[in-house]
């Protein structure tokens, strides 16, 4: 993408979300690999995954671009999720098939909230400023980057707003966290590399990122609350914003909660709103 000024229309929606649902399908597989239960059941073109009680990959993914869902289908899949204690969330681009929209309302679904997908064209990128004291690397020991991330999930902050999945935690949605070390491990496994911030000789903070069709998923961040207001965000944005480049891709995206500081940040460096996903839950039945 060369211009400055991103336009999403349906076919990168499409494409954002076909890479969304692949990272979600392969961290859901790779909790089953782990012995988690690891459920995904396809449904018009889209997915609905199931990793362990309390994940954050619990949810559907991906439809709108590929049909409507068969009713039947989609009761199948309320049910089994109904049988392992679950409800069934949905996320859905505001630029999917309308028509979903008015048939989960039927089914029982109600809207809890929205998260903003944005994107960055890198080539349009400004440089990322340096940030004197911290350093960004890849992570060579996977156990330091998953206790900094797990670190600043369990403490957060109101000016950190990163979900384990890329996406804003939701003000009613918790993860405990042997949950989050879990799904890091998982998304790891799913392809997203993971990155960690050295400042003052410390592990400071981590990210990840996934690379796929062109695309450079931003997966979970956190920063350790020692080092926090001190651009331990902004170094790891800057680095992996520069690799992904250097990879080919074309666009870099990111998932944050309406008016957060997340959105704030990633918009100062380059990152436009290109559309809104969202959230519906159907819950489980009361006995």
């Amino acid at each position: 993408m060369s211009s400055d000024q991103l336009c999403c229309g349906v076919e990168l929606a499409h494409r954002i979300e076909k890479a969304e649902a692949g990272l979600i399908v392969a961290a859901t597989r790779a909790a089953g690999h782990r012995g988690a239960e690891g459920l995904v059941l396809p449904v018009a073109g889209g997915f609905a995954c199931f990793a362990e009680a309390g994940s954050p990959m619990n949810k559907v993914v991906g439809l709108g671009f590929d049909g409507v869902p068969d009713e039947a289908v989609l009761g199948e899949i309320e049910r089994a999720l109904a049988g392992r204690g679950s409800g069934t969330r949905v996320e859905l681009s505001n630029l999917a098939d309308p028509e979903i929209t008015a048939m989960l309302s039927g089914r029982g679904y109600r809207l809890v909230e929205f998260e903003n997908v944005l994107g960055c064209p890198l080539g349009a990128a400004p440089p990322g400023p340096a940030v004197p004291g911290v350093q960004v690397r890849k992570a060579d020991d996977l156990a330091a980057w998953v206790d900094v991330v797990v670190e600043g999930f369990a403490h957060p902050d109101a000016h950190l707003d990163a979900h384990p999945d890329g996406a804003s935690v939701p003000g009613h949605e918790v993860f405990a966290a042997d949950i989050i070390e879990r799904a890091e491990r998982d998304m790891e496994k799913a392809g997203a590399v993971p990155y960690i911030a050295i400042c003052d000789g410390a592990v400071a903070g981590g990210g990840s990122m996934r690379l796929v069709d062109g695309i450079a998923q931003l997966t979970g961040a956190a920063t350790a609350p020692a080092y926090r207001r001190r651009g331990v965000q902004a170094a790891l944005l800057a680095a992996r914003l520069a690799e992904a480049a250097d990879a080919g891709c074309d666009i870099a995206v990111v998932t944050t909660a309406p008016g957060s500081q997340s959105q704030q940040n990633v918009q100062r460096r380059g990152f436009q709103l290109l559309y809104t996903r969202a959230i519906l839950v159907k819950p489980v039945a009361a006995d």
